[in-house]
């Protein structure tokens, strides 16, 4: 243990002695913590940051409207809506594909593992 974990630890024990976290939201309850598991570990303190500001990647919001325009062109029956939903998709597909292969992205196992794991979400929500 360095020293300066030390110190933190004795300063942590000594305003526990004092109280000082008596009054502090959720005090006494079990912490929500959230399960990263899913997300390669290069990406999680981005992920996480981007979602406390609440904020999606683009590619992300592009699954999102993706997976929302097919279920849209499931639920129509009219050929020119029809049309016009499945242009929109292929737009926003054609999108997603070029924003990911100008990040590199499209060859990179972690998160192709990662996508998985996303799509499988939206499909389900």
């Amino acid at each position: 243990m360095s020293i300066m974990s030390w110190l933190a630890d004795q300063r942590i024990e000594e305003a526990m002695r004092k109280g000082e976290f008596k009054d502090l939201p959720g005090h006494g309850k079990p912490l929500e913590l959230e399960d990263l598991s899913g997300v390669p570990d290069d990406l999680r303190m981005s992920f996480k940051i981007m979602k406390n500001a609440g904020l999606l990647p683009e590619e992300l919001q592009l699954r999102a409207e993706c997976a929302s325009l097919e279920n849209l062109l499931a639920a129509f029956h009219s050929k020119e809506e029809q049309g016009k939903l499945g242009r929109k998709l292929t737009e926003k597909k054609l999108r997603l594909e070029e924003l990911l292969r100008q990040r590199g992205v499209d060859s990179s196992p972690a998160f192709a593992q990662y996508g998985e794991i996303i799509r499988g979400k939206l499909d389900r929500g």
